[in-house]
């Protein structure tokens, strides 16, 4: 029998290498032939399509570009940044056309590329918005207000009714399958365990949503107030309204410019441009005007050698996962992970200064340390500065309290400090419903700990919800630490609850409010650097770099192109909780925070 299981083992190791190595094989083929640097026409027209999701930092690699063809054409914020500024400088582009639908976006990331796209304004050039069929939600109007023109088809989707948010509670759902949930938490606003003891929100975690929502209510309606030269009740009374087509009543009430398809937009293009009809207008995609390096397109580049590293960390905070689990550590911050961006930067003479981007609800406390001290250690070196983006709650905090300095955006989701352990106690389930019995043999009094089939004795709870509560101790201890307050300083404002950036700041959790180029700014200062350029972390991997890494990353971004956003999510959720020890415990956001 072993002998059988060894040779199908090797069989199959011999299969998966012949794979990856034939797949390989034609991505090599594919990609040999390199493409010659796009042409940019006089008189031409940036285009961007803007859908989705605009993460911060999105860097494809060439088997993941292979398996998921969209991953190359991502937006993110920094290469909307960079193609925005080249856009601002290129003689040869005239203007710049969004073509936009729905976008399921954080408001903190919505911010940034409001920003961006206002700084590109100031070049005096064109800023045109439009839609299809799908149509636009408060989202993406809230980038399109910034335009000259903003322009939809007659008939299709216009979303303007304000904003919600909604919790998932599942303690009824766990009582009807005969599954106890075994909660030990410190802090009255620790909300990551109501969903699985409660059907309804408590008052403390109402109150913190309805602030959160409550701010980016206010951005949403300072930026549409501010396009349509309405007050802040008047845009209140239009979200509150009630009309049968609420496409038209955008254009009655100037949200929407033109009721267009987009061939009347290119005839309104021509005539921008100055093009007769039969002319051609002249455009450039967004992925092939990324190709152009900025001094060709007329950006002033520092001269000097310095640099400023940003180091991207986006996801849960886990443990090592390995192979084993079946989609890797593809999403997750680790600990490993972490390391190795910083030792590249430290290892890099021409860096003298860091910052750490954080996009994480938290995940695991014990991982959650190791990456504070590694950024601790890291800051001993060379400066780093934390900035906060869409989330950097819980063990994303954490994370910020090895740096010099924090910083937050008005909308960061941050706080959460606090810490629990959630256990299933599944004897109902087992004994009762489904006729599983099970026979326990101990060496030790409390071998035995952690076994879900049989409830905890009053010891057990003592000895778990001890350990819970010496993990928020030391994450209140590095907080006092970081921020200069005391202990009692900080569990004032901790005890699980999560605040905005704004909010944070004014409580001492964060030191500035400001945008990741603040942040930048912040760091090359500290390091005493006038001039600098960006060096973004994680760098692209090259092909044979991104094969030995795994196969397993690629064909899970292979899988995500076929299964809903929403899927997706709770798809990684359940499993980095299975993935897990019985007995971890967690510095974590309740759910993701969405206010659509």
């Amino acid at each position: 029998m072993t002998f059988f299981k060894s040779f199908l083992a090797s069989c199959l190791g011999i299969f998966t290498s012949f794979v990856v190595l034939l797949i390989a094989f034609f991505i090599v083929i594919a990609s040999s032939s390199s493409e010659p640097l796009p042409e940019v026409k006089n008189n031409s027209v940036l285009t961007i399509e803007m859908t989705g999701t605009i993460p911060a930092y999105a860097v494809p690699s060439p088997v993941e570009s292979y398996f998921n063809p969209n991953a190359a054409n991502k937006v993110s914020l920094v290469n909307l940044k960079e193609n925005l500024e080249k856009a601002a400088a290129d003689d040869r582009i005239k203007g710049v056309w969004v073509k936009a639908n729905m976008l399921a976006e954080s408001w903190a990331n919505l911010e940034q590329a409001y920003t961006y796209l206002k700084n590109y304004k100031e070049s005096g050039k064109f800023l045109y918005f439009s839609t299809d069929d799908i149509g636009m939600n408060e989202q993406s109007y809230y980038l399109a207000s910034l335009a000259d023109s903003v322009f939809s088809p007659p008939n299709t989707n216009f979303e303007f009714d304000g904003f919600v948010s909604q919790m998932s509670f599942y303690a009824d759902m766990l009582d009807k399958i005969g599954i106890e949930p075994e909660i030990f938490r410190v802090g009255k606003y620790k909300s990551a365990v109501e969903p699985f003891l409660q059907t309804s929100a408590s008052p403390e975690s109402r109150d913190q949503m309805e602030e959160i929502m409550g701010r980016a209510t206010d951005t949403f309606i300072t930026a549409i107030a501010e396009r349509t030269g309405k007050s802040v009740d008047e845009v209140n009374q239009m979200l509150n309204s009630e009309p049968v087509n609420r496409l038209q009543f955008a254009h009655e009430n100037g949200l929407i410019d033109s009721l267009a398809f987009e061939s009347d937009v290119e005839r309104m293009l021509k005539t921008r441009l100055g093009l007769a009809d039969d002319d051609e207008i002249e455009t450039i995609s967004f992925q092939s005007y990324a190709k152009i390096p900025a001094s060709t397109a007329g950006v002033d580049l520092p001269s000097s050698q310095d640099r400023v590293a940003v180091i991207y960390t986006d996801g849960a905070i886990m443990p090592e996962l390995g192979n084993e689990s079946p989609l890797g550590n593809s999403g997750f911050i680790t600990a490993s992970n972490v390391q190795k961006q910083l030792d590249e930067a430290l290892d890099r003479s021409t860096v003298k200064a860091i910052v750490v981007h954080i996009n994480s609800p938290g995940g695991s406390a014990t991982t959650s340390d190791l990456i504070w001290n590694s950024i601790r250690e890291t800051s001993k070196e060379k400066p780093v500065i934390a900035y906060m983006g869409a989330v950097a709650a819980s063990g994303g905090y954490y994370m910020a309290m090895g740096a010099d300095s924090v910083m937050a955006g008005p909308n960061t989701i941050t706080g959460s400090i606090g810490i629990f352990n959630l256990l299933f106690n599944v004897q109902e389930l087992t004994e009762d419903k489904i006729g599983l019995d099970f026979e326990v043999i101990k060496s030790h009094r409390y071998a035995d700990l952690l076994d879900l089939t049989d409830p905890f004795t009053p010891a057990e709870e003592r000895i778990i919800q001890q350990n819970v509560e010496n993990g928020y101790e030391v994450f209140l201890g590095r907080v006092a630490e970081n921020r200069g307050m005391t202990r009692d300083e900080v569990h004032e404002v901790a005890q699980g609850r999560v605040w905005t950036g704004a909010d944070a700041m004014e409580v001492g959790l964060v030191d500035k409010l400001g945008s990741l180029e603040d942040a930048v700014a912040m760091a090359a200062e500290m390091a005493e650097i006038d001039e600098y350029r960006i060096e973004n972390y994680p760098k692209e991997k090259g092909l044979f770099e991104a094969l030995m890494s795994g196969s397993q990353a690629k064909i899970q971004s292979y899988l995500h192109s076929w299964i809903p956003f929403e899927q997706t999510k709770e798809i990684k959720t359940i499993r980095m909780l299975m993935d897990q020890p019985a007995g971890q415990n967690w510095m974590i956001l309740p759910t993701e925070i969405t206010i659509k």
